[in-house]
């Protein structure tokens, strides 16, 4: 292994301008006559609208959806039968289906002005019955938010077993209702962007925060309805994206629209407030389940039937299906079920629409999930993690095909459960609890498990084959390594990871590799950073670009060496042979400055490869965790507090060990926000009642404990090096564990929360409700 190769702890290179301030996100970019653009957007739900009033004085720097003549509205479309399309115009039309909604654009020299200009625009519009209860909206009579979506549901999606034969004779049967709240993903930078036309390259250039340049300019081709050929996408350093910054959206086809004929860039910056109200929501599901199990608890069959809020519109690229079809596919989770049936509605209501969010569908999956799995241990008296070890798959039976058709390629989950048992120490929590506690709180313990399937194909059937992620690798003529790949960075260290991989195969030190990411003129195509892929298959195609390099490399070592290339080897940065060797800087130098020291047969390819990989399977790399919490529970004021948090993973082999413990404390602070604090609350009118950062709760230094983290490698058998996907992990065990460990702690008082977040209204008013029943 190379110093600084696969496996090493070595420092994130990127982190050098960040701790310094040093970074260039788009709201540090500034270019000559750029000016600034605001919004007039939607201040109702749903409605139909008559007319946008523009005093005449300012109509030259007010722009509506009349004057985008020619521009496509945004399609989002999907592979699954039934599903019913709906568009998104940039800028409304005629109806208007969530508060927050583009309706004009407003152009000035500053973000001020434009305000000022937004809000002398005026709106006439007959407001109609909103619908904002994924439930409700599914009646008949209910209002429908789109013509074209009948029922207000896009696409149902459905497995079907035999549950009526199993639940004749299952000893158990248990059934829950369970919410998860709508949130907002809240990376520290909002999204933005600034367009301008280059008259001399006769090019769209944009900029923007954005985790997949390419598909961006492959949207905007197809909106704007002129040539890929014609579009540049850079994106700077990208402050979090979270699934949030891997949309196309309208704020950006506006302003394309409007740099092709002015002769001017012009930028918009989201604030936080149009963040929270009008773009960034997530994760709103329902379930209702029913579970059959003997008396050890082993599960026999499954049934549920759950919802998941889409909001007003697919977003492009993915559609309102990828959260519905994605529960009804991963909802059984690292469990052996041998009979299973789940019907899962996309459905569409007056709230902005739902994106996908780290994890995308599995945090709700694993809450619903393990809450039933706990609920089973409840009923026939046993512990919780003994419930779970009954029912996980064995690492023998690996490779495994699930009841939906998941293939499970490697791991120990039955490990991991019992390195999480350990670590948190059950026989201990459960001796502190029978003692009770000085200041009268409550202990709960709780567990959480999954399967995530990470870095699949572009659907996660796998039954679409896709590109191949393709890197550039050139050896420059100083002999350092210059690595180009389409994928972006959004904070999980791709500039240091990608250089390790160079380094391991290569010899060279990270420190002599350059990473070069987000611009389409410069790099590969890509369809991004999602999905927990970017070292699978960003790193898969590194891998192979450098070892097709250090092939070139090594014979034009063995011809300077005069001996032949079977008898060189590469490494420390030198091609040695049987007599001596030679720096891949004298290599550089010979071929780049002195070809007449090499034989005339050398590769005329040279020292620059583009080279791809996928996986060998493209449903999914898998990898697991257990979670575990030791919460405290005050019963007089429903505050929770977090005593002790321990994250058991198996992300494969991991390539920087260190980046890895980052993902996984980053992913499961968001979880804590997901079990604890965050929700995005609608009134019935369909307004949104957290506008800022004081009334949407985020989880801070305070109420995340010290999660001490275990790593277990099992390398999968179809990536480089086996590796697997992590980025999402950490967000997806949290809320389930925690829940678990607050229903735990409430189990004396005979109270059970089914909804998140648990917040201390919640728990108050579900200890008030038990006092009136006894």
């Amino acid at each position: 292994m190379a110093r600084n190769g696969v496996g090493a702890r070595a420092r994130r290179k990127e982190d050098s301008r960040f701790l310094y301030g040093e970074g260039q996100y788009i709201g540090d970019l500034r270019f000559p006559r750029m000016r600034e653009v605001a919004f007039v957007r939607s201040p109702v739900a749903h409605a139909r609208l008559n007319a946008v009033l523009v005093p005449e004085r300012l109509r030259s720097a007010v722009f509506t959806a009349r004057d985008l003549a020619g521009v496509l509205p945004l399609k989002a479309v999907s592979p699954l039968p039934g599903f019913q399309i709906s568009e998104q115009p940039p800028l409304v039309v005629d109806k208007i289906r969530q508060v927050g909604e583009l309706i004009a654009m407003c152009v000035a020299d500053t973000r001020a002005e434009a305000e000022d200009i937004a809000a002398q625009v005026a709106l006439q519009f007959d407001e109609l019955p909103a619908v904002t209860d994924m439930i409700e909206a599914q009646k008949p009579g209910a209002p429908l938010v789109h013509d074209t979506v009948k029922g207000n549901v896009y696409v149902n999606v459905a497995y079907d077993g035999d549950v009526e034969s199993v639940a004749k004779t299952a000893p158990v049967k248990v059934t829950r209702r369970l919410r998860t709240s709508r949130q907002v993903m809240s990376p520290i930078e909002c999204r933005g962007f600034i367009a301008q036309w280059d008259k001399r390259l006769d090019q769209l250039i944009l900029h923007g925060a954005t985790q997949f340049p390419h598909v961006v300019r492959s949207g905007l081709a197809q909106v704007l309805q002129i040539p890929e050929l014609k579009i540049r996408v850079v994106s700077p350093d990208v402050g979090g994206g979270f699934g949030y910054k891997a949309v196309l959206a309208g704020e950006e086809v506006c302003l394309c629209w409007l740099a092709m004929r002015a002769d001017y860039p012009v930028r918009w910056l989201e604030d936080r407030r149009e963040m929270l109200v009008a773009n960034a929501n997530c994760r709103e599901h329902y379930y209702d389940i029913t579970a059959y199990a003997d008396r050890t608890g082993k599960i026999l069959a499954f049934d549920a039937k759950a919802a998941v809020d889409t909001g007003a519109y697919s977003s492009y690229p993915f559609t309102a299906a990828i959260e519905a079809s994605q529960v009804s596919a991963i909802l059984p989770g690292p469990y052996d079920i041998p009979v299973y049936r789940c019907t899962t509605a996309a459905v569409a209501t007056n709230k902005a629409p739902q994106l996908p969010y780290r994890g995308v569908a599995r945090p709700g999956c694993c809450y619903a999930m393990e809450l039933v799995v706990d609920a089973i241990a409840r009923e026939i008296g046993r512990e919780p993690h003994e419930v779970r070890d009954v029912n996980l798959v064995r690492p023998e039976q690996m490779p495994y095909d699930n009841v939906t058709d998941k293939h499970f390629d490697s791991g120990d989950y039955p490990q991991l459960l019992r390195m999480a048992v350990e670590a948190i120490d059950v026989d201990a929590v459960r001796a502190r609890q029978r003692r009770g506690e000085g200041d009268g709180r409550l202990i709960g313990l709780g567990m959480s498990m999954f399967s995530e399937q990470t870095g699949h194909g572009m659907t996660a059937d796998g039954k679409r084959r896709v590109l191949y992620e393709q890197t550039f690798a050139r050896l420059t003529p100083d002999g350092r390594l210059e690595i180009r790949a389409g994928i972006q960075s959004i904070g999980q260290g791709l500039e240091t990871t990608l250089a390790q991989i160079g380094s391991e195969i290569l010899g060279l030190d990270i420190e002599d590799i350059q990473v070069k990411l987000g611009d389409t003129e410069l790099s590969p195509y890509s369809s991004g950073a999602w999905g927990s892929r970017g070292m699978i298959w960003a790193g898969g195609a590194t891998s192979q670009a450098c070892k097709e390099l250090a092939d070139r490399v090594a014979r034009i070592g063995a011809a300077l060496l005069q001996t032949e290339k079977a008898s060189v080897s590469l490494r420390d940065s030198c091609v040695f042979g049987p007599n001596g060797s030679v720096s891949l800087r004298a290599i550089a130098q010979a071929y780049y400055l002195s070809p007449n020291e090499l034989p005339s047969d050398i590769d005329p390819r040279g020292l620059e490869v583009t080279n791809g990989f996928s996986p060998l399977r493209l449903t999914g790399i898998h990898t697991g965790a257990a979670h575990a919490a030791v919460v405290a529970v005050d019963p007089e004021v429903g505050a929770v507090e977090i005593l002790d948090y321990v994250v058991a993973e198996d992300a494969g082999t991991l390539v920087n060990p260190m980046i890895v413990d980052g993902q996984i404390f980053g992913g499961t602070a968001q979880g804590i926000g997901s079990a604890l604090f965050e929700q995005m609350t609608f009134d019935k009118q369909g307004q949104p009642l957290a506008s800022t950062l004081a009334d949407y709760l985020l989880p801070g230094t305070a109420e995340v404990p010290n999660i001490r983290v275990l790593h277990m490698e099992t390398p999968s058998p179809y990536t480089e090096f086996g590796i697997k996907g992590v980025g999402e992990g950490g967000a997806i065990g949290p809320a389930a564990a925690i829940a678990n460990a607050v229903n735990d702690a409430l189990r004396p008082l005979q109270v059970e929360i089914t909804e998140i977040p648990i917040t201390p209204r919640r728990i108050v008013q579900a200890l008030a409700a038990q006092r009136r029943t006894d």
